[in-house]
Parts: C-alpha cells; structure tokens; sequence
C-alpha cells in the first residue's frame, strides 16, 4: 500500500510539473497566467460594471457586491472548466503504464486549487490597496463558500473530463452551461427579491448558491432566505463520486481512446 501511495505521489507531482511547464508558452513563469487569467477576468467585469455606472442592489460598493459574486463563480468555472480540458490536453501520458486517469484529474485539481488561493489573495490585496475593505461580516462562512466553490468544481470538472473523452461536443455543451449559471446565478442581482416563482426556479442552479452563500457571509441581514448549503455540498459530493464510479466503469474505453 505504501508502494502504490508513493508511486501514484510521483506521478501526481510528475502531472502538475508538466502542467506548470506546458500550460502557457512551454515554460514554467507562463502558470503565472493561470493565476493571473480569473483574477484579470474578475477586475474587468468590476471595471465595466463601474463604466457602466450600475449601482450596487444591495450594500454601498458596486464593486464589493459584484466581487462577492464573482469570486466564488469564477472559482467554480475555472477549475472545473481547467479540470475537464486535463484529459484531453494529456491523453498521451495514459500511454505510461505508471500514469492513471485520476493521476492527471488530480494533479490539475491541486494546481488549480493552488491557483485559486493565489487569485483570492490577490484579489484582497488589490481591494485594500484602492480602499476598499474586504473582510467578510463572517470570515467562516466566507471560507466555507470558497470551499464549496473548489468542491463544486472538482466535482463538475472531474465528471465533464470523463464526458469529454467520449463525447468531444461536451467541451461546448459545458461553455454554454457556464454561460447560462453565469446570467441566472444571481451575479447581476439579489436571487430572493425577484417573484417567488423565479427564485424557486433559480434556485435548482448550484452556483446559484456559491453566490448568495458568498454575500451572506460578507453583509449582514443580507436576505439569502434560498440559500440552501446541503443542496449545493450535495452537488459537489454527488458529481465527485459520479465521475469515480464512471471512470471505473468505462476506464477500458477511455485507455482505448
């Protein structure tokens, strides 16, 4: 047992190596861009959310209502999105016997996970250093979000990497899913105070969650009366045991290409 640990420690450390290296123009410095790429797409969407003069729905910064949003959506879209290309973009290292699937799914799942702390530290240094306070009203909960976000994305990231491999039109199908949680998880707006019926139906979307789990914790009294926790870490964990079970069950097919 000791033996297999070690080895498959060896090859999840040789994954992300590879990974750092090839990522971004086949040198090690180019993973800065896998950091920098999320934390740039946030700041634009601030920024032209701010041109845009928006005011903010909730709360007296524009720019913090919107960053509680997006930064656990993002989290969520760029490890899952990032996690599911990692079979695809390293099927030839499934020709070494010592290389397994899961090696390859878990080791862009740590550089991801990685990444994801970076661009949220980052993130915060930027907020404080143009006057913006961003502690959260419950730093727990706020943690905890984040924690649902990178689950939430290794799950979905792990089931649509298999997908992928046997379906090559899922690379497309998942963009436009991303696109749809991105208008109907409530980034641009406050979820419960629409119509009952429309939040209902919101409701059912997981990132939907992330979001108002996120700006519960930062405002307090802010109205998060859909948040539902265990719907969205019942997500998470349903799609991660999914994709082992699917993994186990079609590995042949997935080997065989």
């Amino acid at each position: 047992m000791g033996e297999a640990l070690a080895a498959t420690g060896r090859a999840i450390r040789a994954v992300m190596l590879r990974d750092i290296r090839t990522r971004f123009f086949n040198h090690g410095l180019g993973y800065l861009l896998a950091v920098s790429w999320p934390l740039a797409h946030i700041l634009i969407l601030l920024l032209f959310y701010t041109f845009l003069g928006r005011y903010a729905p909730w709360g007296q910064s524009i720019e913090l209502f919107f960053g509680t949003a997006l930064l656990p959506f993002m989290t969520w879209n760029y490890m899952s999105r990032f996690i599911m290309m990692s079979l695809v973009m390293n099927r030839q290292l499934l020709a070494f016997p010592a290389v397994k699937i899961l090696d390859i799914l878990f080791g862009r799942a740590l550089l991801e996970l990685l990444g994801s702390c970076a661009m949220a530290a980052l993130l915060v240094g930027i907020a404080l250093a143009v006057g913006i306070d961003p502690m959260p009203a419950d730093i727990v909960q706020a943690a905890a979000a984040m924690g649902a976000a990178l689950a939430l994305g290794l799950g979905c990231g792990m089931l649509s990497a298999i997908i992928a491999m046997v379906l090559h039109g899922w690379v497309t199908i998942y963009t436009l899913i991303v696109i749809g949680c991105y208008i109907f998880s409530g980034i641009l707006f406050v979820p419960s105070a629409l119509p009952a019926r429309f939040g209902e139906a919101l409701s059912w979307i997981p990132t939907m969650h992330l979001v108002e789990w996120m700006r519960g914790a930062y405002y307090e009294g802010y109205p998060d009366t859909l948040l539902d926790r265990p719907y969205v870490l019942g997500w998470a964990a349903a799609t991660i045991v999914l994709s082992l079970v699917l993994e186990r069950a079609i590995r042949g097919r997935l080997l065989g290409g």
